[in-house]
């Protein structure tokens, strides 16, 4: 991981804290502690270090104690609510902050963004594309380079990541930037399903809004070459759950 430097603000000035050569550390700020748990362990899987305030009551305090480098914050908290809490901490500190809520109405996002969030995600929510946003705005803000491998392998699939090019035994095939996207989100999951919606923040992750037609879109001309490959119906549909690629 290359250095970067985190943009912690302190009471009166600036103050540049180093970043460290170990994980970052992101303070999940969420007393459902069924989704506290869900979080902290999908991080954890991405090798982020979590910690939590010590209670509800002092999280801005907290904050500047732990010195995070990302924040999520739940809006529906004990003591003050989420909004009020981003509020004070973007009172000293410029990290990162994404809010949750149950509360889905275009108000409470305008809240949530004008209270100084980076983002505002509503619940019910998928854990990985929670995490894929966190690793987005940990890229913009601290502009570190993720080490990707440059060759995927699926069954008798190769998916050469630098050049699009998906190949099985001696036939090849070029892919679209979006093509690839899917196809490497696809092969990541090690078989597992990979829902519409994570394919579709893997599609505009460059911020480019995507509309589920062009994922839909997308997917039949992926299919459709992958099948002159010879790997007729390799990606599979699991219906209202999403796709796999056995």
């Amino acid at each position: 991981m290359s250095s970067a430097r985190a943009l912690t603000v302190g009471p009166g000035r600036d103050r540049i804290v180093p970043m460290p050569d170990t994980a970052f550390r992101i303070l999940v700020v969420e007393d459902d502690e069924r989704i506290r748990s869900l979080l902290s362990e999908a991080l954890a899987r991405w090798e982020f270090e979590v910690v939590h305030p010590d209670g509800f009551a002092r999280v801005a305090e907290e904050t500047l104690r732990l010195e995070p480098h990302l924040a999520i914050l739940d809006v529906n908290l004990p003591v003050l609510d989420g909004f009020e809490w981003c509020r004070r901490i973007r009172a000293f500190s410029r990290i990162p902050v994404i809010m949750i809520s149950a509360r889905d109405s275009g108000p409470d996002t305008l809240m949530g963004l004008s209270s100084g969030a980076d983002d505002y995600v509503a619940k019910p929510f998928s854990v990985e594309v929670l995490v894929a946003k966190v690793r987005a705005l940990l890229r913009r803000s601290y502009d570190y380079a993720v080490e990707e491998p440059t060759r995927l392998l699926r069954g008798d699939l190769i998916l050469d990541l630098a050049r699009a090019v998906v190949a099985r035994g001696a036939a090849k095939a070029e892919l679209s930037k979006n093509e690839l996207l899917i196809l490497s989100s696809l092969m990541r999951a090690q078989g597992g399903v990979v829902s519409r919606d994570e394919l579709a923040t893997a599609l505009w992750r460059d911020e480019v809004f995507v509309d589920d037609n062009t994922l839909t879109v997308n997917m039949s001309r992926l299919r459709q070459k992958l099948a002159e490959l010879g790997a007729v119906e390799a990606v599979k549909t699991i219906k209202g759950r999403g796709y796999i690629l056995p």
